[in-house]
């Protein structure tokens, strides 16, 4: 993989990916400089000038096109995704069919960009006049994505973009660009209109000459630090941004505690606790708190974990060298102020047990902070009140979720809490590819998921006569 397509822009230096499992070369690419940024945008421009006038149907041939490239290489992206950042191959094949479903209901979401018709006429002394509103291409829109799900995170941007009749400049992270790459490349074969979808490389200085650059739109998804730099470089861009999380799950006394100890383990564990919303506290009633403690240990002992590449793994290592010495570090604090491992703690190379911890105190940057590693944090709690106002204390607000069928319990959270979404029986980081998805506070602006983000990625018009 160290072939350089020509839909990348020519540049002076070179920077590596590499395994994170084995630390085997995966590839080199080129970074792009700011000139060739500025000019890969301006070529959009010009693209999405000609593409606004693209009727919905040309829209939804090319998305479905696309969709069907991504179906029949789903094994070698799963392959190229699972190489480049470290996601065991059951997780990686999973992200490739679920990046198919996201371009195709990017095609059939063109259906529902409609407007409205209103008359002006509804009060008193109004003018017998009707308005109409509709949905517009935005532009050009940059597109920044992180290494956690190289390929379905960018068809989140691309898929609604191009429904709406943009264009995009593509911008991955440079620890894990390949599957974005091959997809950027697929866009050709797919009969897309030239310069459409052109793709750009680099570090922080690239991503902030293309928030820089003159586009229209900015999707962003990575930190808020990360976040608030590209909102300030961006000016008065438009910028749709998730920005992480600190996800709570609460585990109520008349809960399925297997399932719920399942779906602790399934969305903490999974990509090594690399997702904005895994489970990151989980709130466990003191009524169950024995139980249920017993419940998880003994199924997170049993999880395997190791090579990403071998089909029994069930968790792989973090994305490199500077991540897992940050979770450790986090772990050495938190055990100083008073927590306790009750399993896992250990690391080989750039593998972090799944690890399971109590009695951490509030002040310890582990769970202070949004943590993007394998580390389950167990919080007890008797009053589901006292609970609640802990996590709208957070400076995150992404989802969560409760294991409970107390409506009463449900009411008050999915009414209470300062997030973006509530899941009943459910983990924080469950999301369908279609239903909005985005977080408040530091979590983020507006949202993600096709439909929503058809409206997020279109401007609004008005004409009255």
């Amino acid at each position: 993989m160290t072939q350089v397509s020509p839909l990348i822009a020519r540049a002076a230096a070179e920077f590596e990916v590499r395994n994170p499992f084995s630390g085997a070369l995966v590839g080199k690419l080129p970074e792009t400089p700011e000139p060739e940024i500025l000019a890969t945008v301006l070529r959009a421009r010009r693209a999405a000038a000609a593409f606004r006038n693209s009727t919905p149907h040309e829209r939804r041939v090319l998305l479905e096109r696309l969709a069907a490239l991504v179906e029949n290489e789903r094994e070698p992206l799963a392959q190229i995704i699972c190489g480049e950042m470290g996601k065991t191959i059951a997780e990686a094949r999973n992200e490739a069919r679920r990046a198919v479903n996201t371009l195709r209901l990017s095609g059939e979401a063109v259906a529902f960009l409609d407007g409205e018709v209103l008359s002006c006429a509804v009060l008193e002394g109004g003018v017998n006049r009707q308005a109409v509103i509709s949905y517009v291409p935005t532009g050009v829109v940059a597109a920044i994505t992180p290494f956690n799900y190289p390929l379905n995170l960018l068809c989140h941007k691309l898929g609604p973009a191009i429904a709406a009749g943009n264009a995009v400049v593509v911008k991955p992270s440079p620890k894990a660009p390949f599957a974005a790459q091959r997809l950027v490349e697929m866009t050709e074969a797919a009969g897309f209109p030239r310069d459409l979808v052109q793709i750009v490389h680099g570090g922080a200085a690239a991503a902030t000459a293309l928030a820089r650059a003159p586009i229209d739109l900015l999707s962003f998804t990575g930190g808020p630090n990360a976040g608030l730099a590209l909102k300030r470089a961006s000016g008065l861009v438009r910028c749709l941004m998730e920005l992480g999380g600190n996800d709570p799950l609460f585990v109520m006394p008349d809960a399925d505690l297997a399932a719920a100890a399942e779906t602790a383990i399934g969305h903490r564990y999974e990509i090594a606790g690399q997702s904005c919303a895994a489970v990151k506290k989980l709130y466990v009633h003191h009524a169950i708190r024995a139980e249920f403690t017993e419940t998880l240990l003994e199924r997170v002992s049993r999880h395997r974990w190791g090579d990403p590449a071998a089909d029994e793994t069930q968790m792989g290592p973090v994305i490199d060298a500077p991540a897992a010495a940050e979770i450790m570090a986090r772990l050495s604090e938190a055990t100083q102020l008073g927590a306790r491992i009750l399993v896992g703690g250990q690391r080989e190379g750039n593998l972090i047990a799944p690890t399971v911890v109590e009695d951490v105190p509030l002040d310890a940057r582990l769970i202070a902070e949004e943590t993007f590693g394998p580390v389950l944090a167990i919080r007890p709690f008797e009053q589901l009140e006292t609970a609640m106002a802990e996590v709208n204390a957070s400076d995150y607000g992404l989802q969560a979720g409760i294991f409970t069928n107390d409506h009463a319990a449900i009411r008050m959270l999915s009414r209470g809490l300062q997030v973006g979404g509530v899941m009943v029986n459910e983990g924080p980081d469950f999301r369908a590819e279609h239903v909005p998805f985005g977080g408040i506070k530091r979590s983020g602006l507006g949202r993600e998921g096709v439909r929503i983000a058809l409206r997020e990625m279109s401007e609004t018009r008005v004409v009255i006569d």
